[in-house]
């Protein structure tokens, strides 16, 4: 197979089956991310951690190498062939994965997922820019929240795969298998999925090859709505991440279910919403943002809003049926932003860009979403422990909800400029 889309037709099969292979890849990526947050329980028992230790696991350990890395990778994506990053990261990611299972205590753990983090800074980024050169503007938008279906259907795999396998044998064989699954899926992608032509679908394009991260930063310091659309997608991953981490332990602690019934009950949860909300928000972002590029940033403002009285509903619930039907709708709603975002970050600088843009933008969503998220969510419920013992994550999880607020406050502000910012 050719190494350079340029050298043959692109057919849409072909363009399908690289959608395909990009989902799978980010279906690891979240597999190997979130399936932490279900072997939470057995983790801290068999280690003896406290929910702080865990939230530092299971968010700081990952975000620290993740975001450092992204940029420079993401340059480096920019000038060479991505196909080839994403091969060596995905590598990378999937043994260190495989390394948490020999973990004996916190700190082994913690390095493991600090590898973890380095291996996947090279996996998102060039995939965005990847994505662009695959399909037209017109399009962009719902190829990446197809895209992003890798989200849900891995964190609901790595949830429901890690569940099982902890409560059927044992926490560290469910690292041992999706880390050596992720090793052998490496070579196919990098021998099936061949590297397009730059800006292929962009006219204004003039064929520059690199720039510098200076040259970058001097375009984005003109684009407003670059920073307010990435310190409101940070608010929202706070509460998104750490819901992904925390979501199965408050399942246990306050419903009393298994960790085996937990995780199918959230998993559930995140296939069926979040397949939902990632696909409705690249759609309608693509169908009314033809006319006004407000809605890029306007359709997930609203879906952010409208998360709260659900939640509050969820969590407050007594009932497992209520919680479950309620949870549905918040799980769509709160990742409805990504099609529509990552598309208007795509289309704020020029081709050559685009992958370190999209890593810079990853840097402040993670730092935040991931680093303080997870960690915020288990320091609340620990101060609250000894007041509401096991209700404790209950709370610290209604407390999170003010993130959506936030994020929604940061995207109107981000439509008073987006159209400007726009490179047409």
């Amino acid at each position: 197979m050719s190494n350079n889309i340029a050298d043959r037709a692109v057919t849409s099969g072909y363009r399908a089956y690289v959608m395909c292979v990009l989902v799978l890849v980010y279906t690891f990526n979240f597999i190997d991310r979130q399936i932490v947050g279900i072997l939470a329980v057995p983790i801290k028992a068999d280690l003896g951690l406290s929910d702080t230790e865990l939230g530092l696991m299971g968010g700081l350990a990952f975000a620290l190498f993740y975001t450092a890395l992204g940029i420079p990778i993401a340059m480096l994506a920019d000038r060479k062939n991505r196909t080839w990053i994403m091969t060596i990261a995905l590598t990378v990611w999937s043994l260190m994965t495989a390394v948490c299972g020999l973990a004996q205590n916190f700190w082994q753990l913690f390095m493991a997922r600090l590898g973890v983090g380095i291996g996947e800074a090279g996996g998102v980024a060039p995939a965005y820019s990847l994505i662009s050169d695959y399909f037209p503007s017109d399009q962009r938008a719902r190829a990446l929240s197809v895209y992003s279906f890798g989200i849900p259907i891995g964190s609901a795999l790595g949830i429901l795969f890690g569940g099982y396998i902890a409560s059927h044998i044992d926490w560290r064989y469910a690292f041992f298998a999706v880390g050596l699954a992720g090793v052998v899926v490496a070579p196919i992608f990098k021998l099936t999925v061949a590297e397009p032509v730059r800006g292929r679908y962009d006219a204004s394009y003039d064929g520059k090859s690199s720039a510098s991260v200076r040259e970058i930063l001097a375009v984005l310091r003109g684009k407003p709505s670059f920073w307010t659309m990435s310190l409101g997608a940070a608010a929202s991953s706070m509460m998104g991440y750490g819901l992904f981490f925390w979501l199965p332990s408050y399942f246990v602690r306050s419903y009393g279910l298994s960790l085996l019934d937990a995780s199918m009950f959230y998993a559930g949860i995140l296939f069926v919403g979040g397949l939902a909300g990632t696909w409705l928000g690249g759609m309608l972002a693509d169908r009314l943002g033809r006319k006004n590029r407000a809605a890029y940033v306007l359709v997930p403002a609203i879906a952010f809003i409208l998360t709260i009285p659900f939640y509050v509903l969820a969590i407050s619930s007594s009932t497992l049926l209520v919680t479950f039907l309620a949870l549905l709708v918040p799980t769509a709603l709160g990742l409805a932003w990504l099609g529509p975002v990552l598309s208007a970050m795509q289309h704020i600088v020029p081709p050559h860009m685009r992958a370190t843009a999209s890593a810079i933008f990853l840097f402040i969503n993670n730092l935040l979403g991931i680093g303080a998220g997870t960690v915020a969510l288990g320091i609340i419920s620990d101060s609250l422990n000894a007041r509401f013992g096991d209700d404790s994550l209950k709370y610290a999880i209604l407390s999170g909800t003010g993130f959506y607020l936030v994020a929604a406050i940061l995207f109107w502000l981000s439509a008073k400029r987006l159209g400007r910012d726009w490179e047409e």
